[in-house]
């Protein structure tokens, strides 16, 4: 399956591992890189160390090309790009800010720079400046979210850019990548189906809530403010919303949200933590070896691809 995102990052199959906070590590890291993806470091509230370590043992459990994501709201960002840069890992994908200004270093280091944007607008203006790639999010994401829905910008932005699209939000399986592909785009970014993988090291907690959830199951914090975020409901939520409806102040909000990711990542407080899921959450049902789920994911997307050359009879 060779299209210009494989053969830009050189992997086999066209599917990114999104970077969550406290979860994407090495260890998930390397067995997507190692299944025919590619994974992507999150370093969302980490220190230097952490992420310098994460490279480093990434490169000894896989040889196959991996990425880091830079929060650009981050106070340690330069650092961590001047170590992506020393590191010389295969990409970065950038989002939360402006990106333009570390094009420059990171071309001279070799580094592909694939940023995140919400909009059309922006994905022009990364491309006019030498982006090699973008991830566009819609909506249906879990944890940080935009305005526009993934088929929304599937419309908006895959005819207007020349450099390869990727998609996310919403997109769990097999038939989601199907779907991205004939739209035009060149792959997808997924995170919340690889919450599922035995190499995810979230809390057990967390994938059991996401197991045992429905469809009906996900809401958003924040939307009002302009800073929403995508997950399970749960007490945590129950109270954010009451108070965001009642109108409090932000300030007494993102206090009550600060936090609240680890929570539920790491210590496996799914009450009062925030357990980020994007909302396709049907299909997310069984935990797999990350190899299982690649496999999976192909293979429908292969059979929906066949089947889709069929359809246009229907249209004739």
């Amino acid at each position: 399956m060779q299209n210009k995102l494989t053969k830009l990052l050189n992997i086999k199959y066209p599917i990114i591992q999104g970077a969550m906070a406290w979860i994407s590590e090495s260890t998930l890291v390397s067995s997507l890189c190692n299944a025919g993806a590619t994974g992507v470091i999150a370093t969302g509230g980490r220190d230097i160390s952490f992420v310098r370590d994460e490279i480093r043992k990434t490169k000894e459990l896989t040889n196959k090309p991996f990425g880091v994501n830079i929060m650009l709201m981050a106070d340690n960002k330069e650092e961590i790009i001047k170590l992506c840069c020393e590191e010389k890992v295969s990409f970065v994908t950038l989002g939360a800010g402006n990106p333009v200004p570390y094009f420059e270093v990171l071309k001279e280091n070799n580094i592909k720079i694939i940023p995140v944007v919400p909009n059309l607008k922006l994905a022009k203006r990364v491309e006019q400046k030498g982006a090699d790639a973008i991830i566009i999010e819609g909506m249906e994401a879990g944890g940080h979210i935009g305005k526009q829905t993934t088929m929304a910008l599937l419309e908006n932005v895959i005819p207007n850019i020349n450099i390869p699209v990727v998609i996310a939000g919403g997109i769990v399986d097999g038939r989601g990548l199907a779907s991205a592909l004939l739209m035009g785009a060149s792959g997808v970014q997924m995170g919340s189906r690889f919450l599922l993988s035995s190499s995810c090291l979230v809390h057990q907690n967390s994938k059991d809530m996401i197991i045992n959830a429905t469809d009906t199951d996900s809401i958003v914090t924040g939307y009002s403010r302009n800073h929403g975020v995508r997950g399970l409901k749960n007490d945590f939520t129950n109270k954010f919303l009451e108070l965001e409806i009642s109108g409090a102040k932000n300030e007494e909000l993102f206090k009550l949200a600060t936090g609240t990711n680890k929570k539920a990542a790491v210590d496996g407080d799914i009450k009062n933590g925030l357990v980020q899921v994007g909302q396709s959450l049907v299909p997310l049902n069984k935990i797999q070896t990350t190899k299982e789920i690649i496999d999976e994911i192909i293979n429908e997307a292969i059979e929906k691809l066949d089947n889709a050359s069929k359809l246009s009879s229907y249209l004739k």
